[in-house]
C-alpha cells in the first residue's frame, strides 16, 4: 500500500464527463490520501487546467481561486439553450446567420474590461439554500443578481462563417467567477442573435497552464514508480504573485513560532498593509505574512513550518 504523504499543487487535466469533486475523488483513490482540494468548480463537459492541492497546500486553495483564469471557447451563432450550451434544449433557432470577421471583432472589443453578467439558472450558485441548477431543473426560474467580472484579454482565435450557423473560437483571460456560456449567450446578443456555447477548456489557472498537467492516469502510473512528488508544483507557487521577503537570521525564530515581528525584521521593507511570501535566509518558505501600518509590525497569515 502506498504510504507516502504527499505536499504541493498537482495540476490535472481535467477530462470530460467528470465534476471537479469526482477528480478530487478519484485522486483520493490514486493517492491514498485524504487531504486534497480544488482550486474551482469546472462543469463536467469542460476539460483542462484544474490544480489540486494536496496536504498542506490545500491552506492555498483561496489564494488559488481568486487569481485570473484563461479558457479557449466554440459558440455557435444562430441557436439558443434553456442552459446556455448545446447540452440544453434549443429555445430558438435562426435558419440562417450572415456575420462578417470585421463585426465579430468590434462586439468582441466591447466586452474587454469590467463587464456586468447575470449567472445562468444552469450553475452551481445557491439560492435559499438550493443551487440553481437543481431549482432549472424542476422548471424554476429566480431572480439573479447581476455580477461584475473583468475580461483581460479576448482574442479571436477561429471563425468559420460557411455554416448556415457560423461557428467562432476564442481566448479568453478573466476574473474569477466569469460565466463563459453567459459570455457566449452575450456575444450573440451584441450581435443581435441568439447563440450557445459549444465547447469550452480552461488552458490556464493561477498561472499554471496545460504544460504542467498530468491526466488522471499519469497520476497512477508516477505513484507507481514513486515519481509523483517530484511533479508537484511547490506550496508557495501558489502565490507567486505576491511580492518574497526574507526574514533576518535573528528574528527565524520567531517567525518560525509564527510570532508578530517588527517590520524591520524582514528584507526589503514590506510595503504598508501588504500580504507578502516570507522565506529564511536559505530560501525555505516560511508562509505568508502581513504588514500591519499602524503597528509597524508583520503578522502571520499562513504559516508553513518547514
Amino acid at each position: 500500500m502506498n504510504k507516502t504523504s504527499y505536499e504541493g499543487i498537482l495540476p490535472i487535466h481535467k477530462p470530460a464527463d467528470f465534476t471537479s469533486h469526482d477528480v478530487v475523488a478519484k485522486t483520493r483513490g490514486i493517492l491514498r490520501m485524504k487531504r486534497i482540494g480544488h482550486t474551482g468548480t469546472l462543469d463536467p463537459a469542460v476539460t483542462g487546467v484544474l490544480p489540486l492541492c494536496l496536504g498542506r497546500a490545500t491552506r492555498m486553495v483561496e489564494y488559488l481561486q481568486e487569481l485570473p483564469k484563461e479558457y479557449e471557447a466554440t459558440l455557435v451563432l444562430g441557436v439558443a439553450t434553456d442552459t446556455e450550451d448545446l447540452t440544453g434544449s434549443v429555445t430558438e433557432k435562426l435558419e440562417r446567420v450572415q456575420v462578417t470577421e470585421a463585426q465579430l471583432k468590434e462586439v468582441l472589443n466591447r466586452f474587454l474590461g469590467t463587464i456586468s453578467q447575470i449567472p445562468p439558472m444552469y450553475s452551481a450558485l445557491k439560492q435559499n439554500g438550493k443551487r440553481l441548477y437543481e431549482l432549472a431543473r424542476e422548471g424554476v426560474t429566480v431572480e439573479r443578481a447581476p455580477r461584475e467580472v473583468t475580461i483581460y484579454e479576448l482574442e479571436l482565435l477561429h471563425f468559420d462563417n460557411s455554416k448556415d450557423h457560423p461557428e467562432l473560437t476564442f481566448r479568453a483571460l478573466c476574473s474569477k467567477g466569469t460565466y463563459i456560456r453567459t459570455l457566449c449567450v452575450d456575444i450573440g446578443r451584441a450581435l443581435g442573435v441568439p447563440a450557445a456555447m459549444k465547447q469550452l477548456k480552461r488552458t490556464m489557472s493561477a498561472g499554471i497552464t496545460e504544460s504542467h498537467c498530468l491526466t488522471l492516469e499519469e497520476v497512477a502510473v508516477r505513484v507507481q514508480n514513486g515519481t509523483l512528488q517530484e511533479a508537484l508544483l511547490p506550496v508557495d507557487e501558489a502565490v507567486r504573485h505576491l511580492p518574497a521577503h526574507t526574514v533576518h537570521e535573528s528574528r527565524l525564530k520567531g517567525a518560525l513560532q509564527g510570532q508578530r515581528l517588527p517590520r524591520s525584521a524582514v528584507e526589503p521593507p514590506a510595503a504598508p498593509g501588504s500580504l507578502f511570501r516570507l522565506y529564511s535566509p536559505e530560501q525555505v518558505f516560511l508562509g505568508i505574512y502581513r504588514s500591519d501600518d499602524e503597528t509597524g509590525t508583520v503578522s502571520p497569515v499562513k504559516v508553513f513550518l518547514p
